[in-house]
């Protein structure tokens, strides 16, 4: 006979695989509001957004550079920079709109 048997605890029992698992649906879910579901409306908005470019918008690109789209092809837009600098990018180059109105100079 063990003389400490009685300081050993009893062995509990084992818990379901659901409640085991509901810690980890809780973390996927807060996972998802927190950071999926706003990256997937950013997502959808710059697709619009893509989709609707026209002449005449004015533009801002990843990189930086402002300007005016001049002409829109499939996957390409024209981009005019300056009075007779006009560059080639892709569509998916474009991060925004200015939100300025097409003027014909820049304010000083």
């Amino acid at each position: 006979m063990n003389p400490f048997h009685l300081l050993q605890a009893a062995p509990s029992p084992a818990a379901s695989p659901l409640v085991q698992m509901v810690p980890y649906i809780l973390m996927f879910v807060i996972f998802y509001f927190v950071l999926l579901a706003p990256m997937r409306k950013q997502q959808k908005k710059q697709k619009e957004l893509l989709a609707t470019l026209k002449k005449g918008d004015r533009v801002v690109t990843t990189g930086g550079i402002h300007g005016t789209i001049a002409q829109v092809e499939d996957q390409i837009v024209w981009l005019k920079i300056a009075d007779t600098v006009k560059i080639k990018l892709n569509r998916s180059a474009i991060a925004g709109t200015t939100g300025e109105a097409d003027s014909k100079e820049p304010a000083a």
